[in-house]
């Protein structure tokens, strides 16, 4: 019967792998056109993946909590109609321990095994080893003669990952039991394997010894291991420089303070500034186009398109960054049903991938914490990201025909965190300054 590839999506910019949480469809069910097959989840987001076709699930081809590299298929489904018996256990999918996208995803769970050379120096020729397994043992330290006597509970007694960070654990309380020599048929002395020892993931423990009474040990939970990894990833590849200035918001308070309420009766939802910074940023690249860029290599990619990302924070306290695509062909009042769409679906977790994808510029927003000025890190792969701290009012030096005043005005800070491989700090400070121009420059007319 005629097959189609369920395949990985892409689901950001970035993302090169996503985390099967839980299969939705067992083999054998029927599935419906865009009927979701499984979930799940990245650094960014959370999400079902439906099925293009009609028909029945044939094969999941990797399991629960494996990670899985985008553009490879997950599960195959029959188009038209058959007996297909499901697999007895999951532990029968193709090996997946053995295939590329699998080695290259796990290297992101298994911390150590990123940074260790790719083999042992000396790989023995009988039972395969995946690189994977290789790595983890070249950075505990494990020769291949030790190797050897791990029990694998993978297909063909091979090593899994589990298997070996399982051992990694136990070793560390007690040593491994030696081969017993035992002869063989033709009368030659062989090692027996170990005895068989339970296998189970390992829980990370704290490098330092802490007193149990004065501290409580939390485990990272995956979104947040991926943030970690996501951010220490952005330090290492860019060099960050931020520019500050502070801006005069005065015109644009006083006008959101005027028509907020009747926006509500009229839209029944508010009308934050988060839509005008979005307008200023975008008018701000189109005169400065090469802050709109990101790095490849050597080669600078300028992107045509304005989307512009904003950090929005969840119930879990984790951040998101849905995209708001095309924001310069936005008037401000697409631009506010733009930003509130996106912001209540982030926070019930009903973002679909296109709308966290294809952001060139990011902006967050730290006044929201109640902080004057960040810092924040640049959301690779683009090249530049701008913080708006809370909004003070402050006794400010104006300049009149008549001589220098003092007033009360709305006083902000702005920020902007940019990659020094390719935004100079004049190109970097000038763009920053532009905007907090056109947010200066607000037409107290603007009708909405």
């Amino acid at each position: 019967m005629p097959e189609v590839e369920l395949i990985m999506p892409k689901m950001g910019e970035s993302i090169t792998e996503a985390t099967i949480l839980k299969w939705l469809k067992s083999e054998g069910d029927t599935i419906e056109l865009d009927e979701p097959v499984l979930e799940i989840a990245t650094d960014k987001v959370d999400s079902e993946v439906p099925s293009p076709v009609a028909g029945v699930l044939g094969k999941q081809l990797f399991g629960e909590d494996e990670v899985v590299e985008v553009g490879k298929a997950i599960a195959t489904i029959i188009t038209e109609g058959a007996d297909v018996s499901p697999s007895p256990a999951v532990a029968d999918a193709p090996d997946t321990e053995a295939s590329p996208a699998a080695q290259v995803a796990e290297t992101v769970v298994a911390a150590k095994a990123v940074a260790a050379p790719a083999v042992l120096d000396s790989p023995a020729p009988g039972r395969f080893y995946s690189p994977l397994v290789l790595n983890i043992a070249k950075s505990e330290g494990i020769g291949m003669d030790e190797l050897e006597r791990i029990p694998g509970s993978g297909k063909e007694g091979r090593v899994t990952k589990k298997d070996i960070l399982s051992y990694v654990k136990n070793r560390s309380e007690a040593p491994a039991p030696a081969p017993v020599a035992t002869p063989a048929s033709n009368g030659v002395v062989t090692p027996s394997p170990a005895p068989a020892a339970k296998v189970e993931a390992p829980k990370s423990s704290p490098s330092v010894q802490y007193n149990s009474s004065e501290v409580e040990i939390i485990e990272m939970d995956r979104m947040r291991k991926l943030i970690a990894d996501h951010m220490v990833m952005s330090k290492q590849t860019s060099p960050h420089v931020t520019s500050y200035v502070e801006a005069d918001v005065t015109t644009m308070v006083n006008w959101r303070n005027k028509i907020k309420g009747d926006f509500k009766k009229r839209e029944g939802q508010n009308i934050t500034f988060t839509p005008i910074f979005v307008e200023c940023v975008a008018k701000a690249i189109k005169d400065f186009p090469m802050v709109n860029v990101s790095v490849d290599g050597n080669n600078i990619i300028r992107h045509k398109r304005i989307n512009i990302g904003m950090a929005a924070a969840l119930p879990t306290g984790n951040l998101i960054v849905p995209v708001i695509h095309d924001a310069d062909q936005k008037n401000l009042l697409g631009l506010t049903r733009n930003v509130n769409d996106l912001a209540g679906r982030a926070r019930g977790n009903k973002l679909g991938p296109d709308e966290i994808k294809g952001g060139t510029f990011t902006l967050t927003n730290v006044g929201g914490f109640g902080n004057v000025m960040g810092a924040p890190i640049i959301n690779q792969p683009q090249a530049a990201i701008m913080a708006t701290g809370t909004i003070q009012k402050k006794p400010v030096v104006l300049e009149t025909a008549e001589g220098d005043v003092i007033a009360i005005r709305h006083m902000m800070f702005l920020s902007l965190s940019y990659d020094h491989r390719v935004v100079d700090g004049s190109l970097g400070g000038s763009f920053l300054r532009r905007v907090a121009d056109y947010m200066e420059q607000f037409d107290p007319e603007t009708i909405v």
